[in-house]
């Protein structure tokens, strides 16, 4: 079907919090980024994003091979890789990346509010540091939403609990985020969020969805678009409605 090999990356001493503060992604106990083999380039590329925000240190790769036959299961089965191995390493909380990511503006502040207040207050299944939704509702004080997930899966973390869960599905067909999807539960996402999904395009999509993405900009300004609409949809609302009002009034004295 396809083959893994997991290696750690030995890097150390790259951006990692000074003494007297805390590590922010110390709330995850495993962080894995799925690479493909074919694409050291692209491993590169996230090892050098992996450094800028202090996560170097800290991620271990699990190469893959592309599946022969379906680029979806494989993607699939990657991710089942990734979680039953930090189930195996008894961890609470597992954060995994794809190897296309990139950060921006990735505040190590707003990440350590964010994860204490989980792991202090709310129960929560998965988190996710960038994404698509289907809705978003801002947590007060908190760089933090309570989301309704709909797609993209190259930066989540979910809970032990979850991943439980989770591991138990066996591939039918349905692609990876589509089951993140079909639970949609306790959802979080990191707001404004940080993580984004690179140019290159997505492997689990097929060629005319990637060239439509491309056209509309690409997954980066899809996701940034998505979230200021989320997240100010009913501000955007007031006027709109406003106009059709209006509109109707002059109609109807008309």
């Amino acid at each position: 079907m396809f083959t893994s090999v997991a290696t750690v990356n030995q890097t150390s001493n790259v951006n990692l919090p000074k003494a007297n503060q805390p590590d922010p992604w110390a709330f995850f106990d495993r962080i894995y980024c799925i690479s493909l083999k074919s694409r050291p380039d692209r491993r590169t590329s996230a090892e050098k994003q992996f450094a800028a925000v202090g996560l170097l240190s800290r991620v271990e790769f699990i190469v893959v091979a592309i599946h022969p036959t379906n680029r979806e299961e494989g993607i699939f089965q990657s991710h089942m890789i990734c979680l039953n191995r930090g189930l195996n390493e008894k961890a609470r909380h597992i954060l995994i990346f794809e190897d296309d990511v990139f950060f921006q503006e990735a505040k190590t502040q707003a990440i350590r509010k964010v994860c204490g207040y989980l792991d202090a207050a709310v129960k929560w299944d998965a988190l996710f540091l960038g994404c698509i939704t289907d809705g978003s509702r801002r947590i007060e004080s908190m760089p933090l939403a309570k989301i309704t997930y709909r797609c993209l899966a190259h930066a989540y973390a979910l809970n032990r609990p979850f991943a439980e869960e989770i591991v138990q599905q066996g591939w039918n067909g349905v692609p990876f985020d589509d089951v993140l999807r079909r639970h949609n539960r306790e959802f979080y996402a990191l707001s404004p969020m940080c993580a984004f999904q690179g140019l290159a395009g997505s492997d689990n999509q097929t060629v005319i969805i990637d060239r439509l993405r491309r056209i509309f900009g690409g997954l980066p300004f899809i996701q940034k678009a998505n979230e200021l609409y989320q997240n100010h949809k009913v501000v955007l609302f007031i006027p709109v409605a406003g106009l059709l009002f209006l509109a109707l009034l002059a109609c109807k004295l008309w």
